[in-house]
C-alpha cells in the first residue's frame, strides 16, 4: 500500500541517514514552473515530495504558504490540474514518493470516491489532510487506506500519550511531527525538545517520524536529523522561490534554481548526520 514510501525510508536507513521531505505548492507561481520545480526536487536531494493542494482558507499555514496558495489559485490551479502535474511528474520519476497535502474542502467538492481513484491513478502515494481528526476517519482516511493511499497524520507538542493512540491508529507511511505550536514557518523549534518528542512518539509506533515546521537551513536540518527519521521543509523553499518572482509574481530565470540551491543545502545538512545504518 505504501510501497514507494516504505522503500524510500528503507533506502535512507540503509544509507544511515534521515530523509529529506520537501514541500511546494502546486501551481505556484504558474503550472509549468511548478512542474519544473517538482521535477527538480529529487535531483537536488529530496527523498520525498509533498505537493500542496491550493485552498482559500489554509488555517494551519503561515504567510508564505498562504501566499503561495493564493498565487496558485489566481492562475487557475485546481484539484484536476494538480493531479495532472503529478501525472506528468510520474512520466519521468517512478520512484520518488509524492504526498498530496492540504485540506478536506477541495477533496469533498471534487468527490471523495472520484478523488481517491484519480489520485491513485495519477501516482499519489499518500495524503496529509490537516483538518480531519481521527474522529472523522470515515470521511477520507479509511477510504484512502482501502484505495491504497497512505493517510499520514500530524502529531503536535500538545498531542499527549493519552491522545497519541487515536492519532496513530489508522496512520500509514509515516508520522508527521509538528515541532512548534503555531502555523508553518512561524518560529524556530527547540531542537532538544524535538528529539525528546520524537522518542516519545516512537514508543507508540514503528512508523518513521518526520519533523516539520520551522526548519529553514542546512544547519536546522542537521539538528533535526539527529533525532528524527526525516526532516520536512516547506516555507523556506517557498520564500526562496518568492524572492525571485517579478513585480507581478511571475517566474524568472532564477526561480527554479533558487529552490534547488536551498534543497541541496538542506540535503547536505541531513546527510551530514550519520545514523546507525540498517542491518543488510
Amino acid at each position: 500500500m505504501t510501497q514507494r514510501i516504505e522503500a524510500r525510508f528503507e533506502q535512507c536507513r540503509q544509507e544511515g541517514r534521515a530523509a529529506l521531505v520537501t514541500y511546494v505548492m502546486a501551481g505556484d507561481p504558474d503550472p509549468e514552473t511548478s512542474l519544473a520545480i517538482l521535477k527538480s526536487l529529487p535531483k537536488a536531494g529530496a527523498d520525498i515530495v509533498e505537493f500542496g493542494l491550493p485552498f482559500t482558507d489554509p488555517m494551519a499555514d503561515g504567510p508564505a504558504i498562504q501566499a503561495a496558495g493564493l498565487r496558485a489559485l489566481k492562475v487557475g490551479q485546481d484539484t484536476d490540474k494538480t493531479l495532472d502535474l503529478i501525472r506528468r511528474f510520474r512520466a519521468e520519476d517512478q520512484d520518488t514518493p509524492v504526498i498530496l497535502m492540504g485540506y478536506f474542502n477541495p477533496i469533498y467538492v471534487y468527490g471523495v470516491d472520484r478523488f481517491l481513484v484519480d489520485a491513485k491513478e495519477a501516482g499519489v502515494d499518500g495524503l496529509i489532510v490537516v483538518d480531519l481528526p481521527p474522529e472523522e476517519d470515515d470521511e477520507l482516511c479509511l477510504p484512502a487506506l482501502k484505495t491504497g493511499l497512505a493517510f499520514i497524520r500530524l502529531a503536535t507538542p500538545t498531542t499527549d500519550d493519552h491522545r497519541l493512540p487515536a492519532v496513530l491508529k489508522n496512520t500509514a507511511g509515516f508520522v508527521y511531527y509538528v515541532s512548534i505550536t503555531g502555523i508553518t514557518g512561524a518560529a524556530t523549534p527547540d531542537f532538544g525538545k524535538v528529539a525528546t518528542a520524537v522518542e516519545r512518539i516512537k514508543h507508540h509506533t514503528p512508523l518513521p517520524v518526520v519533523v516539520g515546521f520551522g526548519v529553514k537551513s542546512g544547519v536546522h536540518a542537521a539538528a533535526v536529523a539527529k533525532g528524527a527519521d526525516g526532516v520536512v521543509v516547506g516555507s523556506a523553499l517557498i520564500d526562496a522561490m518568492k524572492g525571485t518572482l517579478d513585480a507581478d509574481d511571475r517566474a524568472t530565470s532564477h526561480t527554479v534554481e533558487a529552490v534547488t540551491t536551498l534543497v541541496k543545502e538542506l540535503s547536505e545538512g541531513v546527510r551530514s548526520v550519520a545514523k546507525k545504518a540498517a542491518a543488510a
